[in-house]
């Protein structure tokens, strides 16, 4: 495969974000804009809440998804609360929810929380909208506890599992994301991946779809079954189509 060809392959398996504590409806503006560009489109954006009717109503003619985010960042245990932002969310045209899973009860074992979390959310997120599951993998003390996330969170029927929510130290890793593959390939169930966080170059975002191909088949990931979740990442995709 050529550097132009990964790139296109790349562009189309963006979920493209913006998560900034300042962001305003200008830049949501030009993030949605930019989500369809010359070059192609994106797999979906990627908001706040508050952003997701603004986006919902700019893309509505194109088939670029609207992703949001909910207890997110610090995955804490409020069910009623992020239920009520999820439906909210979803009334207003979100299609894709990015759920942060409650990594701090996983950290002490508390499995019932985790899974209590995202049953609740599971129930009310209807198909063709997706559930992602973030597990902040860089929080996680190792393999076999980001295995068990993995397990938990499609065991409840998560569409995709995300590594990272971005705004921890560590964020996306390929020994996390080998280990969240070699999990969805062993359930034998069609859900996705989402590397997240960190994710800049068109090199940082190859050597995530080199793991994918080699342990779930070359044809697997797709839109529907990978996504990198990034805000710089189609800036190195676009200067790599311009060359």
């Amino acid at each position: 495969m050529t550097n132009r060809q990964a790139a296109e392959r790349i562009l189309s398996l963006i979920d493209l974000t913006n998560l900034n504590d300042v962001c305003t409806d200008e830049d949501i503006g030009e993030l949605c804009a930019r989500a369809h560009g010359e070059f192609g489109t994106t797999a979906a954006v990627c908001v706040w809440p508050r952003f997701v009717d603004l986006s919902a109503a700019l893309l509505k003619h194109t088939s670029i998804k609207v992703a949001t985010v909910v207890n997110f960042p610090h995955g804490g245990t409020d069910v009623s609360a992020v239920v009520e932002s999820t439906l909210a969310a979803l009334d207003v045209g979100a299609d894709e929810i990015d759920l942060v899973l409650p990594y701090q009860s996983m950290i002490k074992g508390d499995e019932a929380s985790v899974v209590s979390m995202l049953q609740a959310v599971r129930e009310i997120v209807h198909a063709p909208d997706h559930l992602k599951v973030i597990l902040e993998t860089g929080e996680l003390s190792d393999q076999g506890m980001i295995r068990r996330a993995s397990e938990l969170a499609i065991k409840v029927g998560a569409d995709f599992i995300k590594t990272s929510t971005g705004k921890t130290k560590v964020s996306a890793t390929p020994e996390a994301v080998t280990t969240m593959l070699q999990v969805i390939h062993d359930s034998g169930r069609p859900v996705g991946l989402k590397p997240s966080g960190g994710i800049r170059t068109v090199a940082d975002a190859q050597q995530y779809l080199d793991l994918a191909d080699a342990i779930m088949g070359p044809q697997w990931a797709t839109p529907e079954t990978f996504r990198f979740g990034a805000s710089g990442l189609l800036d190195a995709v676009e200067a790599e189509l311009r060359l």
